[in-house]
């Protein structure tokens, strides 16, 4: 009897199965999605930007004719001094990107306000007389090179450097300026900086450049009665160290896909 029903229960559970068995719905296959690799940011094209900052520029005197009489020993040693200050301006150029390597050229324009002085020295004036370097402009017009890590640029430039330098002699005891000179002088540059792109078309950086700007005759003439004639002539060497932060927006689209 227990075999019959087993037996009876075995054969139902056989016929049901292929029924439940169409009743499930079909299974259906999706394709995986096809891969996409990892943007990368693009430094090509134009761009423009703003920078701020400081620096330094040292400043050494020799004074070699007084009232158009040269100095008898070739010149005489005034002193140095550093002309310290901060600077805003902007700049603008170009880039051209091959895999990771940057290519670019840039002019950089920013007003200026660095000023120092020291006592010329007893030899010359006797300490009467006190020296000033006011530097209120500075340009540069570099090309650049780089490597960047995806949105991480680091990059080296070099080329050339102008500033704008006014001279004054003062009166140590009263203030009073006595003599006067200025120029736009041109020398060179070398820098370095690392620039991150923080958003489409959007970077910041940290910059430092050093500015060899050579030495240059001056001519200083009175402000004092009568005024305009020639006091001495100074050679000043000169040289310039500068760090800014600057800001880019760069034109384009600032992703491309990677191949």
């Amino acid at each position: 009897m227990k075999k019959a029903l087993f037996l009876g229960i075995s054969l139902m559970a056989m016929g049901t199965a292929p029924a439940l068995a169409a009743d499930l719905p079909a299974r259906t296959y999706t394709k995986a999605p096809a891969y996409m690799p990892p943007p990368i940011y693009n430094w090509a094209g134009f761009y423009i930007g703003l920078n701020g900052g400081g620096g330094s520029s040292h400043n050494c005197w020799d004074l070699t004719s007084v009232a158009g009489v040269p100095v008898a020993v070739g010149s005489v040693r005034e002193g140095c001094h550093d002309a310290t200050g901060g600077m805003v301006g902007g700049q603008i150029g170009y880039r051209w990107q091959a895999s990771s390597w940057v290519f670019g050229l840039e002019a950089q324009g920013d007003w200026a306000n660095f000023k120092g002085s020291n006592l010329s020295s007893p030899v010359a004036f006797g300490s009467a007389l006190t020296n000033q370097t006011k530097i209120d402009a500075i340009g540069l017009f570099t090309g650049q090179v780089g490597y960047a890590w995806n949105n991480v640029l680091w990059y080296a430039k070099g080329g050339a450097a102008l500033t704008h330098d006014k001279y004054n002699g003062i009166a140590t005891a009263t203030g009073t300026t006595l003599d006067q000179a200025s120029e736009t002088r041109w020398g060179g540059a070398v820098g370095t900086g690392v620039e991150v792109g923080f958003a489409p078309g959007w970077s910041v950086a940290v910059e430092y450049d050093h500015l060899f700007m050579g030495s240059g005759n001056n001519t200083f003439t009175s402000l004092a009665a009568p005024v305009g004639v020639v006091t001495r002539v100074d050679s000043i060497k000169q040289d310039v160290d500068m760090g800014t932060v600057r800001i880019n927006y760069t034109f384009g689209g600032p992703v491309v896909a990677r191949y």
